[in-house]
């Protein structure tokens, strides 16, 4: 049987492909609100949540005026950023309602709660929260049992900032 891999271990950051580094950095600065770290000449950019060197790398080095890879394709579905509670959680949802961000599905999985929407280039992007695994809901024989409930967004909303 093979080790598992350690408890501890995260996924540190995420690396995109885009087609337009300024469409971009509005997005995930201007819309989601991460920092900006550092630009690589017109080709790259490394942006962050709290000044951590980056969370999200994303480049035209390969992708330059390209277009999003077409449905029934591999690919990455989306990328999940998570957020240390519920009111944060809703303060991303204000940040894409003010800017008018079409959504594509809110979910209540139980364990979590999630918000769903394509990047400018067509990457999924996951919002949510995690809640304590004290409240995660469990089977009689105690494995997890979730769910894909709907997300009351006006609720959570009423709790941004």
């Amino acid at each position: 049987m093979t080790t598992p891999i350690h408890p501890e271990t995260r996924i540190g950051h995420v690396h995109l492909k885009v087609s337009d580094l300024e469409r971009a950095i509005d997005f995930y600065a201007g819309v989601l609100g991460f920092e900006l770290q550092q630009r690589y000449g017109t080709q790259a950019a490394f942006l962050s949540a709290g000044g951590y060197h980056h969370h999200i790398g994303l480049n035209t080095w390969e992708s330059l005026g390209g277009k999003p890879p077409a449905r029934g394709t591999t690919g990455l579905y989306h990328t999940a950023f998570l957020y240390p509670d519920r009111a944060n959680l809703a303060d991303a949802l204000r940040r894409l309602v003010n800017a008018g961000w079409p959504l594509e599905g809110a979910a209540d999985h139980g364990v979590s709660e999630a918000i769903y929407l394509s990047d400018p280039d067509g990457n999924g992007v996951e919002l949510y929260r995690d809640r304590p695994q004290a409240e995660w809901p469990r089977d009689a024989d105690g494995s997890l049992s979730m769910v894909n409930a709907p997300l009351d967004l006006q609720a959570l909303l009423a709790e941004a900032p």
